[in-house]
């Protein structure tokens, strides 16, 4: 069985790069390989102009160190306060206690915890415990920043905040960044590029603002999720919003262009935000009669909406 097949990534320095997919695409077995953790059998994984796959022993373990990853859950040393924890890759490491402590100083205030240095992972709610983690991901200074599924054992206040925090460091520190999640919320609000795997293979991939905006690709539909109808019978079609190839973008518009050509017509739902820059989202239209399906799919049609009958 092959775990990835022929996936071609170029991800620009100080990105914040998402990688979505469902379970089973290849998500994880990609960032092993991009770490050195797993060897392709074909292929290579540059970083910094270096081909990794040709590495071995020391050599490999020095290029590792230019990742730092982020797990899901932060797995912190329980006997271990914050600051012993992030300071850890640093012992293994071989730095001396002086700078070692400088640099923990340095990075508890990087992410917010300076009062929480002498606390234990018991003692931190699970949005610190992630922060540490961060924090100890960061501690030798790598250029990327490997995150797996970082938010998807918090609530939603927690997730805003630790994505904000990882674009501000990538802002600060000029870090690249690569996402591994199934959460389309995560993409939205952080990434600037997105690569969509499926079954080991890229199936599509490109800047955020311009993948999210064209309802024909498969990202649209996996970032902005379809309005959910009431099951009641009444005709609905779903519309994207935010296509900028069509001449009609807001939810007012579309209603009158139908009105306009004697289509009764109203708003059952909408989903709209700003991502990337644009106003995007999904409008559920209500019509009159199921009769007028047809003809309003072709009047929508000719404006470039890309109309679906809701089920």
């Amino acid at each position: 069985m092959t775990a990835l097949d022929a996936v071609s990534l170029v991800v620009p320095r100080s990105e914040i790069h998402g990688i979505v997919g469902r379970s089973g695409a290849g998500k994880s077995t990609l960032i092993r390989c991009l770490t050195g953790l797993e060897q392709p059998t074909s292929g290579q994984v540059v970083v910094a102009g270096e081909d990794i796959t040709t590495l071995r022993g020391a050599d490999l373990r020095a290029a590792r160190r230019r990742f730092g990853v982020v797990y899901q859950h932060a797995n912190l040393l329980d006997s271990r306060t914050a600051a012993d924890n992030i300071a850890l890759p640093l012992e293994i490491a071989g730095w001396d206690k002086a700078e070692r402590d400088a640099r923990v100083t340095e990075l508890l205030e990087l992410v917010g915890l300076t009062d929480r240095a002498g606390n234990h992972p018991g003692q931190l709610s699970g949005g610190q415990q992630q922060r540490v983690g961060i924090a100890r991901a960061l501690a030798a200074r790598p250029e990327i920043l490997l995150c797996d599924e970082p938010t998807s054992a918090l609530d939603a206040a927690t997730t805003g905040q630790i994505l904000a925090l990882l674009k501000e460091l990538r802002d600060r520190l000029g870090i690249t960044v690569v996402v591994i999640t199934h959460e389309p919320s995560v993409v939205r609000e952080v990434c600037d590029a997105v690569t969509l795997l499926g079954d080991g293979a890229v199936l599509e991939q490109g800047r955020l603002g311009e993948v999210i905006a064209d309802p024909t690709t498969r990202l649209h539909r996996e970032l902005i999720p379809l309005v959910e109808p009431a099951p009641d019978g009444l005709a609905r079609l779903q519309v994207a919003l935010g296509h900028p190839d069509s001449p009609v973008g807001s939810i007012d518009g579309i209603i009158s262009l139908l009105r306009h050509e004697g289509i009764e017509a109203d708003v059952a739902a909408a989903t709209v935000e700003t991502v990337a820059g644009r106003r995007v989202g999904r409008l559920l239209v209500e019509l009159a009669d199921a009769a007028l399906v047809d003809r309003a799919r072709d009047v929508l049609d000719h404006a470039r909406l890309h109309p679906e009958v809701a089920a």
